[in-house]
């Protein structure tokens, strides 16, 4: 339930982002139509079964941890693309590199690729489900065992607890 109330809330809010207003009239309107939005792909937005409130609070607090250490990830990104790209750092080994997937769920591997191509210089390439890796294209594949230890880190410490 707790889940349902957070989605309304977001998408509601959402739509009062888009038209820039607060007034209850457009609060209302949006309330009504978040919750149309949400019955009608329910099956989209929310999991099922849903998952216990315990779980939704764990990952609502967590959250905005998360969403830090990933801009801090963005702004590294982009800094190292950058020193490259005006020519003060030598584009020197770029390359693949295998994350091991552990018990990520497809979903957590579609938000592990979300947040490693939102940082410029990396991207996933592939997941390899038999072989239980992620392929991830990188610009400075040097040290593949400190970006692998990076990743799991970050895996292990802010996304499992938003998304296992």
């Amino acid at each position: 339930m707790i889940l349902v109330v957070v989605v309304l809330a977001l998408l509601t809010a959402v739509y009062s982002m888009t038209l820039a207003s607060l007034a209850w009239e457009d609060l209302a309107l949006g309330f009504g139509l978040s919750a149309i939005l949400l019955y009608a792909f329910r099956g989209v937005l929310l999991p099922s079964p849903l998952p216990p409130a315990v779980l939704t609070l764990k990952a609502i607090v967590a959250f905005p941890a998360f969403a830090f250490i990933a801009v801090i990830e963005i702004v590294k990104g982009s800094w190292q693309v950058a020193l490259i790209v005006v020519g003060l750092r030598p584009l020197v080994n770029p390359g693949i590199v295998e994350i091991p997937i552990m018990q990520r769920t497809p979903t957590a591997v579609g938000l592990s690729g979300l947040i490693l191509t939102l940082s410029p210089g990396s991207f996933l390439v592939e997941a390899k489900w038999d072989e239980r890796v992620m392929l991830v294209h990188v610009i400075d594949a040097s040290d593949p065992e400190t970006i692998r230890a990076g990743y799991v880190r970050f895996y292990e410490r802010y996304q499992r607890a938003l998304v296992p």
